[in-house]
């Protein structure tokens, strides 16, 4: 390993890998299992992905949206939290403020008391306001389908753009969140240290018939399989893909 290469091995350990002594109970690493070169083989992501297909062939996002605009506020308003959390608050919030200028006419005060169960719901009122203002203003009430404008909204970033385009279909988006960070370092499909590498990576070795849909087989396989802890391998249709699987075995 080359002198340029040892930090950024040495952040992706240190943030997958819990501290020495007692686990627990709500820990924020997670074991990365085996460290494995990258590029994968070809014919071993190939593999992965027809499996994860035939588990789970038609993977959609477990947030609830009725149009693309709450869909954007939808996945703005989970950063932090979770998509049963998200859905609980904006089942009520979508009933009366499903477009950006009944959202504004709602305002601050209004949208508070509806996501006050959600993390950082203060600061995320004031960008879902400040977005459906901009959308009214500049984008006749519709939410843009094109990354640069979603990603010029208040508390809209890269992630929830891609999350947003890969759902509607427009761009085959991978949105590199904990579950797919942890899932492709598993997996060998990347080994960089931050999501924006790691999602170049995964564009890179991902087959593109299967891209439309990797971010959410990767997602949901992180949530209900793989998860941080304690992954269940022996319920996993690609452990024998998998060259963490060995790490993890008997925890």
């Amino acid at each position: 390993m080359t002198a340029s290469k040892r930090p950024a091995a040495k952040a992706v350990r240190a943030a997958l890998t819990p501290p020495k002594g007692k686990r627990s109970r709500a820990p924020k690493t997670a074991p990365v299992g085996a460290v494995i070169g990258w590029p994968p083989d070809e014919d071993r992501v190939e593999e992965i992905f027809s499996r994860l297909a035939g588990v789970m062939p038609d993977p959609k996002t477990e947030l609830d949206f009725v149009n693309p605009y709450t869909l954007v506020v939808a996945v703005a308003l989970s950063a932090q939290a979770t998509d049963v959390g998200v859905n609980k608050a904006t089942k009520a919030l979508f009933a009366i403020a499903d477009t950006p200028q009944k959202m504004l006419a709602l305002g601050e005060e209004g949208l508070i008391p509806l996501i006050s169960s959600i993390g950082l719901y203060r600061t995320k009122a004031k960008n879902v306001i400040a977005t459906a203002r901009i959308l009214v203003e500049k984008h006749g009430g519709e939410a843009p389908l094109n990354r640069a404008d979603l990603q010029a909204l208040p508390g809209v970033g890269r992630k929830t753009a891609s999350v947003v385009l890969n759902e509607l279909g427009i761009e085959p988006a991978i949105a590199v969140d904990t579950h797919v960070f942890r899932v492709s370092h598993r997996l060998g499909l990347a080994n960089a240290a931050t999501p924006d590498k790691v999602e170049a990576q995964l564009h890179k070795v991902v087959p593109e018939a299967w891209l439309p849909k990797a971010h959410h087989w990767l997602i949901l396989h992180g949530r209900y399989t793989c998860l941080a802890q304690r992954p269940k391998c022996g319920a996993c249709v690609i452990a024998d893909l998998c060259p963490s699987r060995a790490s993890f075995v008997g925890i």
